[in-house]
């Protein structure tokens, strides 16, 4: 009788626990979503704009994107006439003819950005210098230019402007992801939100950033490193360009030994900074003050390495010491260095204003940006940089019926600035391959769908990676025989105009050679000289994949073209 009723309680505790999982799972499955996306930045945003923007993913899924933050902010971000996000990016024309595709870019508030229509970018050590100007991809048209500085927030607005009139579309903002689990019955991944909700999602995607949650789910590995250095970013002002020199819209970049710094324009008074420098180094700069961070940048862009790092250790030391440097100290140090040096204080390499006329630039005055007269209050930040690339972007086994997009599959350095672009770029991809699964009766969470997408995405991705990496370590010394061999390269490919449309075709986006003659004869160009240039294959040597990657990938154009 003993072990009838023990029977009896073990067979009703078994029970109770199958009818509790089925309840459970019931109630995970009350939210049968399509597709749910993880993560409200710009990438995930685009992604649900682009499902949102297709006629045929309207008619059969539905589509949810969660984010932790208050998006309500963003939508209704309404800035102060004249000042700008410190958190801004260069669009190339692809992800620009991608907005465009989904409907999106009628929604940026375009005089809010701004064209990049020459770059000027060289050596801090040995000045070498290579310039690329937008009419060597056929983009003379003002205004048009290589490429848009776009602030992210403009960006992200539009994106949720376009999405409230999207149905099919839900955005859950305000709401974390608790945890990310399985359903038992077809495997599909449940969402649990911390308001109690939990969304069953035939496909998830991770656009959820570095420390995504969703990969962490799929237990899929990455590889990288840290880079030992901070990047800086601010809001800088100064005056506008004198007459003779046309409008402000070059980007400068200096490559010293501790990071490159970039001067992006964003309006004729102002341009967005990123500076990547030693944590140490960038803490005590921001310590410093707005005013002498603005004197550090300005001989940042001008005065020898040797007297950059001077100002560096004097920084440093007073940092270290508790007591900063004064604004007047640091300009005093500044104008003696310069002195030391021979800079005319009259000269464009001079930091400081005296005598200097507005409608008359003095010479090279091209070949350096604006003086900074001052930083935006509160635009003044900074972030870690690391290299961080995931073994796959699909997850397999417990993970399956999940795909990463955007800094949840990988992150790059921003010396390029290509971090949102390769973002953009999975989007376009994977969006596609979502509609495609669609129209051909497939399963879009199935690894049949989205193989496709992996397999274009990670080697074009890991391609610009790579190249940034290898020239972020190439720059990063001042070793002598080092500083020689890029010195040449670059100048050698500053030299061959059809060597610089190849690496500006890669880095704009523009590597589809369309239907233009002209097109065609410039990629010939390419094709010869890589050929039988040994001056390119020295450079390439030189400057590991950055032309090689851009040859490469015009003369494939060109193959495809002619088959």
């Amino acid at each position: 009788m003993h072990f009838a009723t023990t029977t009896r309680q073990l067979v009703g505790r078994h029970l109770r626990r199958c009818l509790g999982r089925a309840a459970s799972t019931s109630a995970a499955v009350s939210e049968d979503w399509d597709v749910v996306i993880v993560g409200g930045g710009p990438v995930g945003l685009a992604l649900a704009a682009a499902l949102g923007s297709s006629p045929t993913v309207k008619q059969h899924l539905r589509v949810a994107l969660v984010e932790a933050s208050d998006l309500s902010k963003v939508q209704n971000w309404t800035p102060e006439p004249g000042t700008f996000s410190n958190r801004a990016s260069s669009l190339t024309h692809s992800s620009q003819a991608f907005l465009k595709e989904i409907d999106v870019w009628s929604h940026v508030e375009e005089s809010r950005t701004c064209p990049i229509e020459d770059m000027q970018v060289w050596d801090g050590v040995s000045d070498a210098r290579i310039e690329f100007p937008a009419s060597l991809l056929g983009l003379g048209a003002p205004g048009q230019g290589m490429a848009r500085m776009t602030e992210n927030f403009n960006l992200q607005r539009a994106l949720l402007r376009h999405l409230s009139a999207t149905q099919h579309v839900r955005v859950f903002d305000k709401t974390k992801v608790q945890s990310i689990g399985h359903g038992e019955a077809v495997g599909w991944p449940l969402v649990h939100l911390d308001d109690g909700r939990v969304l069953r999602s035939r496909l998830l995607v991770g656009a959820d950033g570095f420390n995504s949650p969703v990969r962490s789910f799929t237990n899929i590995s990455s590889f990288g490193w840290d880079y030992e250095t901070q990047a800086i970013v601010a809001t800088m002002f100064h005056s506008p360009r004198a007459a003779f020199m046309g409008p402000h819209t070059t980007a400068y970049q200096r490559f010293l030994p501790t990071g490159p710094i970039a001067f992006l324009p964003l309006s004729p008074t102002a341009s967005s900074l990123v500076w990547s420098t030693k944590p140490p180094l960038a803490k005590a700069l921001i310590a410093s003050g707005p005013d002498v961070l603005k004197s550090m940048i300005n001989a940042a862009f001008r005065v020898p390495h040797v007297s950059v790092d001077y100002l560096y250790g004097l920084v440093l030391d007073a940092h270290n010491a508790g007591s900063p440097l004064t604004a007047s100290q640091i300009a005093s140090e500044v104008t003696w260095r310069e002195k030391s040096h021979g800079i005319d204080a009259n000269s464009a390499y001079a930091s400081g204003e005296t005598g200097k006329q507005l409608g008359i630039p003095p010479a090279e005055a091209e070949l350096l940006p604006p003086l900074v007269t001052s930083l935006q209050p509160g635009s003044v930040a900074s972030f870690p940089l690391r290299f961080n690339h995931t073994d796959s972007y699909l997850g397999e086994g417990d993970g399956a019926r999940t795909v990463l997009v955007g800094d949840a599959a990988h992150t790059v350095h921003p010396l390029a600035g290509q971090g949102l672009n390769l973002g953009l770029a999975d989007v376009a991809v994977l969006s596609k391959c979502i509609e495609a699964a669609l129209l051909n009766g497939g399963d879009v969470g199935s690894r049949t769908a989205l193989l496709p997408y992996a397999r274009e995405r990670y080697f074009a991705n890991h391609k610009i990676m790579s190249t940034m990496d290898k020239l972020h370590k190439l720059y990063a010394t001042s070793f002598g025989p080092v500083v020689w061999a890029r010195s040449v390269g670059l100048e050698v490919v500053n030299e061959l105009d059809t060597v610089k449309t190849a690496i500006m075709m890669e880095g704009s986006g523009k590597t589809e050679l369309g239907s233009g003659a002209g097109w065609e004869a410039a990629a010939r160009a390419v094709e010869a000289v890589a050929a039988t240039s040994k001056a390119v294959r020295t450079v390439a040597d030189m400057i590991p994949g950055l032309v090689g990657s851009a040859l490469l990938s015009v003369a494939q154009a060109l193959a495809d073209k002619k088959a």
